[in-house]
């Protein structure tokens, strides 16, 4: 199944956009539903339900996040509760029904939902991370009469995963009318046998079906557009089909000298294709794709048009911090321009599918993406501590519930949905799936009771063979992890041969020896770097990388140094809520780059230091004592108590201390040598050399002032400074736009920062902020970043962390201007103005 080199070509297109990009056919079906909660999870047998006396939302809505944080819940969800809902739309059927068939299309349902229309039950789909549709043509009233779509939710088991996930209709939903001679939803995908800089040889296949009384000839044309509209290229075929009949249609265009995708030239083009009949337009499908070619190398890795490229990867969760699951654009783009900035060029969904939005904005902005579909498969996970499960609890049995009989279908849709963006050049069909298979421990002698040093991280202590034969030599089960991982590296390829198939390996050397890791084309490690070598000597026609990091500079170093390791995925790129049992009042993950509410952390200017090839430096401190630091007696330098001391913890980014205190002061920077100052008076200079994690340590004697980093040579200098700040004196009030689109989309950031008189950061002092709006906007709420906050999101208040917080508003549909006040006791009132446009 391996080959030495493995060459995927594609071209890549968005299939049914959510909102940004509308299809003719396509209705935009977020407003005006129902909801209420439910007592119980009996599904209702009347329908459609009596729903005077529900609220009113808007989607995309996720309810846990409406909720007060509560201790005696689940940290593994985020310490929110789940629950029972219902959702109802009224509509109209769409005119000239007769001829037309009427699709919805939900992105997103969190979980085991049940749909209606009308009364007659449509389905079902309980994964919460796949999409779905349903055919409502046969039940819709007649004569534009009123319609109601009910779904109904039940996440009563909300304690069902390992991180936060949301509960209700959290992603978009569309309404899709078309003609009965139409190409269906996801019916069209869109490959390159040949990509240069010179040509692109594009093949669109284009998939329609025929749900006339009649058979039907028709005309299928498609166009390729050029982003200033310009047609580069078009196909056309005259075809006949019988009534009750689809096909499948491959066009071939050429596009000369094309502009191709790659992650800083996100360069993108469009198909539009079009079922015509007597020269009348039955049916346009708009495609935006991008044209790029990918190819791994077992020995030399990842080739992105024919250029190597490293992987510069985080992993993320589908939460957006006090939005919950229901993450609108705008807070996705803010988060990834600040990822970009600092160097990050890829996303591995961790660890199920993410939403067509968020692919269309990797697209947009030049991120791959690894897409990861299933964290659960034949055997259930622990959700609260990780590994298997160790206790069988109603509120935590998840997807292992449905994967026998759903997993090929959630597997499919989601494919056939994302299969053509150009971000996505990777199939992750699990994440560390072992430790649901105990054997697997066994197989690797790294648990034997004479093994010392514990798993992680180790190089095994026997051989490859014998690996195998206490693989072999198993007693017989139920299920084989290789013979599923099999079974889902086909059902990936049955569906698209361009990419590469992968997994989150957690114990590496046993998947080897299992078959597992035989299945994929590309095979991750989940940590373990220390192994890559002991696994190319003993299967050296594997090509093996890293799919989960900590987020070490060792780890950046084993793809510096090995050619065949391309790639690093940091855990995690933003904190997320969940992964928290029983730490109270952490309500989840402590990430590495963005906190909560998308405020920098220092590792944001680490990491900046090392992937971006520009002069880049940054100071930050902690108190010594309570460090992984000691002071040398001799020297004075501090110097590490123990090999962890070269985990990055994160530092202040302040300079606030008692006098005289003992401060690790640690700068980021990619120059070979860096001077600090205190007050004007310098401490001395670091070299590169000295430094095995690159960072630049000083134990310095704390006095208020200004401490200084420089760096670089005569003429190109760079530098880095903090200010001892006094008590804060105002609030400096920001929001990240100034004009807000009226399509009840657009968001705005409002940043609020205590600051000194002299205008500098105030960061260790806290208040209570207070937001007030005079305008026609929606608040999405409140956070301040912090892991440890438990306030609630939903509130026009919060109090600060670092001294600021984030506002988050939404537009509604109304042009106008909007005024938003902050104020805090004792500190003069803030005033920003927003126009809605």
């Amino acid at each position: 199944m391996k080959k030495t080199i493995l060459t995927l070509m594609c071209i890549c297109m968005l299939q049914v956009s959510m909102h940004t990009k509308a299809q003719q056919h396509t209705k935009d079906f977020n407003f005006n539903w129902k909801f209420t909660l439910l007592e119980d999870t009996k599904v209702p047998t009347s329908l459609p339900l009596n729903d005077s006396d529900w609220r009113d939302v808007r989607l995309p809505h996720d309810w846990s996040v409406e909720f007060s944080f509560d201790e005696k819940l689940e940290g593994c969800t985020g310490y929110l509760p789940g629950g029972v809902g219902v959702y109802q739309k009224h509509f109209k059927t769409p005119k000239n029904q007769n001829k037309k068939s009427t699709f919805v299309l939900f992105d997103g349902v969190y979980n085991n939902a049940t749909f209606w229309i009308n009364g007659k039950r449509l389905g079902e789909n309980p994964y919460g991370y796949s999409p779905v549709y349903f055919d409502l043509t046969p039940y819709l009233n007649k004569n534009s009469a009123d319609n109601i779509i009910t779904v109904h939710v039940d996440h009563s088991r909300y304690a069902d995963s390992r991180w936060y996930t949301g509960s209700g209709i959290y992603r978009n939903v569309k309404l899709i009318t078309v003609d009965k001679l139409h190409i269906p939803i996801w019916g069209t995908f869109v490959t390159t046998p040949e990509v240069s800089a010179e040509k692109a040889s594009v093949s669109i296949q284009s998939q329609v079906i025929n749900t006339r009384d009649k058979s039907s000839e028709f005309v299928l044309v498609s166009e390729v557009i050029d982003a200033n509209g310009k047609i580069v290229g078009s196909s056309d075929s005259d075809l006949k089909l019988e009534s009750g009949k689809e096909t499948t249609i491959t066009q071939n265009v050429q596009v000369m000298n094309p502009k191709l995708w790659d992650t800083e030239n996100p360069n993108m083009y469009k198909v539009i294709t079009k079922l015509k009949q007597k020269n009348k337009v039955l049916n346009t499908y708009t495609t935006p794709f991008g044209i790029r070619s990918i190819r791994f190398d077992k020995d030399h890795g990842f080739f992105l048009n024919e250029k190597s490229t490293y992987v510069k990867g985080v992993c993320l969760h589908h939460d957006g911090g006090l939005v919950g699951a229901a993450v609108p654009d705008g807070v996705w783009r803010r988060r990834l321009q600040l990822l970009k900035d600092a160097g990050v060029n890829a996303i591995r969904t961790s660890h199920n599918p993410f939403s067509a939005d968020f692919l269309d904005i990797c697209d947009e902005m030049g991120f791959l993406v690894q897409n990861e579909i299933f964290d659960e498969m034949d055997n259930p996970k622990d959700k609260q501590f990780n590994l298997n499960e160790r206790s069988v609890k109603y509120i935590t049995r998840g997807y292992t519930e449905h994967f026998q009989q759903w997993g090929k279908s959630d597997l499919t849709r989601t494919i056939l949905r994302d299969r053509n963006h150009p971000s996505v050049f990777q199939w992750s069909i699990g994440n560390e799936i072992e430790w649901t298979y105990e054997h697997y421990k066994h197989v690797s002698g790294l648990w034997d009771p004479e093994s010392k040093g514990g798993y992680w991280n180790k190089i095994p202590e026997i051989s490859a063979d014998e690996m195998k034969a206490r693989y072999e030599a198993l007693p017989d089960r139920k299920y084989k992890l290789a013979e599923t991982a099999e079974r889902l590296a086909k059902w990936v390829k049955d569906l698209d041969t361009t990419r590469a198939v992968t997994a989150n390996l957690i114990i590496p050397v046993a998947s080897c020896a299992s078959g597992y890791a035989g299945a994929l084309d590309v095979v991750g490690f989940s940590y373990q770097i220390a192994q890559y070598d002991w696994c190319k000597k003993n299967y050296p026609d594997m090509l093996f990388t890293g799919n989960e990091n900590t987020g070490l500079l060792s780890e950046w170093n084993s793809i510096i140094e090995n050619p065949m390791v391309f790639s690093m995925y940091m855990w995690t790129g933003i904190d997320y809520m969940g992964e928290a049992n029983q730490k109270w009042p952490q309500k989840g993950w402590d990430g590495d780059m963005l906190d909560f509410a998308g405020f920098k952390k220092q590792k944001w200017n680490y990491f900046k230091s090392i992937w971006i090839n520009q002069p880049h430096i940054s100071i930050g401190t902690k108190p010594v004592e309570g460090s992984l630091f000691k002071i040398d007696e001799l020297s004075g330098k501090p110097v590490a108590k123990n090999k962890k001391a070269m985990s990055w913890d994160n530092s202040n980014m302040h300079w606030n201390y008692q006098d005289s205190e003992m401060v690790l002061v640690e700068v980021c920077s990619n120059l070979p040598v860096v001077e600090l100052f205190l007050n004007g008076v310098s401490l001395g200079c670091r070299g590169l050399s000295e430094c095995p994690d690159r960072i630049f340590r000083w134990a310095v004697p704390y006095q208020a002032g200004t401490i200084t980093a420089k760096a670089g040579f005569d003429g190109a200098r760079v530098k880095a400074e903090l200010k001892t700040t006094g008590k804060p004196v105002a609030i400096e009030f920001t929001s990240d736009k100034s004009s807000l689109k009226a399509d009840a989309y657009d968001v705005a950031h409002l940043i609020a920062q205590l600051v000194d008189k002299d205008g500098n950061p105030v960061k260790t002092e806290e208040t209570e902020i207070v937001f007030e709006i005079d305008g026609d906007v929606r608040l999405l709420g409140v956070d301040n970043g912090s892991k440890s906050s438990t306030q609630d999101f939903q509130s026009d208040r919060v109090v600060t962390n670092e001294g600021h917080c984030l506002a988050l508003v939404q537009s509604n549909k109304t042009a106008g201007t909007v005024t938003i006040k902050a104020s805090a006791k004792g500190l003069e009132t803030q005033t920003l103005t927003i126009k809605l446009e």
